[in-house]
């Protein structure tokens, strides 16, 4: 009995970073993530829907709090899990600068917009119209990002 713990395999945590292309994929398979940003001497986390596109992140939101805190500091943090167990996970973290995004303005501006809806749209296709299950959430965002980094952990067993 003896000889079979000392042969047995056991599971070793492995750590390592993510490439880019790994970190995006993450994020494009994912719809649920976390926003971190501050104003003054408070930081908030909340969790938010979106949509990874193009080198931006797409969501919606309600008008409250958090626009207010992100219209005086626009800089957040964003991050993405997607957990197995204690030692098999992955988590991407995006940094970046949070924009509200208006149908108006510039061109530039409705066609960010335009591109914004078309987005969130790819998850609720009934959003901001007649039919929106959550037609409270009548702001669009958009967080342009500037940083991407992802880790993960898994097991492998020693041999």
């Amino acid at each position: 009995m003896d000889n079979q713990l000392k042969t047995r395999k056991t599971p070793e945590p492995a750590f390592r970073d993510l490439t880019r292309e790994e970190s995006e994929t993450l994020l494009a398979r994912n719809h649920v993530g976390r926003i971190a940003f501050s104003f003054h001497d408070s930081v908030d986390i909340r969790p938010i829907h979106y949509v990874f596109d193009d080198g931006w992140l797409y969501g919606r939101t309600s008008p409250g709090d958090k626009l207010v805190m992100l219209r005086h500091n626009q800089w957040m943090a964003f991050e993405v899990d997607e957990v197995k167990g204690p030692l098999d996970w992955k988590s991407v973290v995006v940094r970046g600068t949070f924009y509200l995004l208006r149908n108006e303005g510039s061109v530039h501006d409705v066609r960010l917009y335009e591109k914004g809806l078309a987005a969130v749209r790819t998850l609720a296709p009934d959003a901001l119209t007649d039919r929106d299950q959550l037609g409270f959430r009548t702001e669009v965002f958009g967080i342009s990002i500037d940083s991407i980094t992802g880790r993960s952990c898994s097991t492998k067993v020693k041999t």
